[in-house]
């Protein structure tokens, strides 16, 4: 429940007051269910359809990109068996792709392509057709994959680029950052007007490798460490503010070629689960 919620809401707050209001619907039925997880999967996906029509709205107002609030995991052994495969199953790349769906889509091509419900299931969920349902994955399928498609990296090339990452980044090595960035690379920042945050991306690789040293060198002037964790699943880094508390997060997006995005997260607001 926890899952479908975030896929179509992209926030961690929002996917447990939708999934704790599916609970006690489920809770709240006089008879009894037959199905009880498919039951609370269909109400979890209406309710979010409602959710998100009305957050479409305060998006279009939002100050500066929008991201989805991250998922951190640390320890997967630790953390939330309901967070940790929403970490693994949406990533933020592809959540950020699926802001350009409407909720029905959205709703189709999660249930469809990311939690594997035949047709005939997505469409009593969604309140369609099964064939109308068929049209409208065709047409989400076009609209998220414009752009290029991406390969995922193998881990051991996956490995190494975080490192030489980390590392370029800490000793302000612009060569050294340059080769792990892709030459077609966008950094995109998510402030909401309250975290210091730019309102556009920064495109390109000479760009972003220098805009990246400058940011590395004042956060570690002001005390400012990163612990490199896995966002959402993808390889990134917590930070901390010198009083010890998450003052952003980012997120990697990277395949053989090397790092094609940086999702950087400083909005107070969307890191209230990402603490320790």
């Amino acid at each position: 429940m926890f899952s479908v919620a975030y896929g179509m809401l992209g926030s961690a707050t929002e996917a447990e007051d939708v999934a704790q209001e599916a609970l006690l619907r489920l809770h709240r039925q006089s008879g009894p269910i037959e199905k009880p997880a498919a039951f609370a999967v269909t109400v979890t996906t209406r309710l979010a359809i409602d959710r998100l029509r009305s957050a479409q709205a305060r998006r279009e107002v939002y100050v500066g990109a929008w991201l989805p609030e991250p998922l951190v995991v640390s320890d997967p052994s630790l953390e939330p068996a309901a967070l940790v495969e929403a970490a693994e199953r949406l990533s933020m790349a592809f959540l950020v792709m699926l802001e350009r769906l409407s909720p029905v889509e959205r709703a189709v091509l999660l249930l469809r392509e990311v939690f594997g419900y035949d047709y005939d299931r997505v469409a009593e969920i969604v309140e369609r057709s099964e064939a109308n349902c068929r049209q409208i994955m065709a047409r989400a399928r076009v609209r998220v994959r414009e752009e290029r498609p991406r390969f995922e990296a193998s881990p051991q090339r996956r490995d190494e680029l975080v490192r030489c990452f980390f590392e370029a980044c800490r000793s302000g090595d612009l060569a050294g950052l340059e080769k792990v960035l892709a030459e077609d690379i966008t950094f995109v920042g998510d402030g909401g007007g309250q975290g210091q945050a730019l309102r556009a991306p920064v495109d390109g690789r000479r760009r972003v490798a220098r805009f990246l040293l400058g940011l590395f060198r004042v956060a570690t002037a002001r005390g400012a460490r990163a612990e490199p964790v896995l966002v959402n699943g993808a390889p990134g880094a917590r930070v901390f503010g010198p009083d010890g508390h998450v003052a952003a997060v980012f997120a990697l997006d990277l395949d053989d070629e090397g790092i094609h995005g940086i999702y950087n997260v400083v909005n107070p607001d969307k890191l209230v689960h990402c603490g320790l």
